[in-house]
């Protein structure tokens, strides 16, 4: 089946292949993690079905709140089918808690809470390191508008609310996380700022509420193993996987 499909691009992470019907893709999620922009990779067995169920989780419950998404529906295991967006080159970052590179760059204590929630926006662009950039690069170099960037702003903190909520409902803290977005066209060719992308672990940092234990890709980065372990942790915890460690397939299609 995957070999007849035409592969449209593949990233770190997935592999987006053309769909079924004009105006959408389909996501196939690898196994493959990568860190410090592609210097560090291995071959995670079982991560990509975890994210892919994950993110079908999050994603479907945003869409009933009213966040629009690229999401369709979950096709197997490792397959997603999405609409097709226009990719807007942006990663836009909120931060709830002190971690990562906002640490390092003004001196913070690693997981200390922010004195309110942050949104960055950075470059899409692994060559240069994915750089943070301001309102003002984002407009002069057309990379999206100053309305695109206020929708991005809004659905990323109703975004962060909801699975602050979510994760804290089950013993974890949201860190912080990371968003893509991409525009979809009208009849009247009018563009809309649409979710796109995925969230799960390898998106968010996710520590244990009571422990500090990290639940997420920094396991990876920072050799602390069992990454594929506390993946499926979140995702039992979030009831997405049984306690025996099998993945549900409740709200599966046939």
């Amino acid at each position: 089946m995957m070999s007849r499909r035409k592969m449209l691009y593949e990233g770190k992470a997935k592999i987006l292949y053309e769909g079924p019907e004009p105006g959408t893709v389909v996501a196939y999620f690898k196994d493959d993690a990568t860190a410090f922009n592609a210097q560090k990779k291995a071959v995670l067995e079982g991560k990509g079905v975890l994210n892919n169920r994950i993110s079908e989780f999050v994603m479907e419950n945003l869409g009933r709140m009213g966040i629009p998404t690229h999401f369709i529906k979950r096709l197997n295991m490792r397959e997603q089918l999405l609409r097709e967006v226009e990719i807007i080159p942006l990663e836009v970052v909120v931060r709830n808690v002190a971690a990562g590179s906002i640490a390092k760059r003004f001196g913070l204590t690693e997981g200390d809470a922010l004195p309110r929630s942050i949104v960055e926006f950075y470059y899409k662009n692994d060559a240069l390191e994915d750089p943070m950039v301001a309102e003002e690069h984002i407009t002069a170099f057309n990379w999206a508008t100053t309305q695109d960037m206020d929708e991005m702003i809004a659905m990323a903190l109703r975004v962060n609310d909801y699975l602050s909520g979510m994760f804290m409902a089950v013993g974890i803290r949201l860190i912080d996380f990371k968003l893509e977005f991409g525009r979809v066209y009208d009849q009247n060719d009018m563009p809309r700022v649409i979710l796109a992308d995925e969230i799960s672990p390898d998106s968010c940092r996710l520590w244990d509420a009571n422990t500090n234990e990290k639940l997420d890709k920094d396991r990876f980065r920072r050799d602390l193993g069992n990454v594929t372990e506390a993946y499926a942790e979140v995702a039992r915890r979030l009831g997405i996987m049984k306690e025996n460690g099998s993945v549900t397939e409740e709200g599966s299609p046939e």
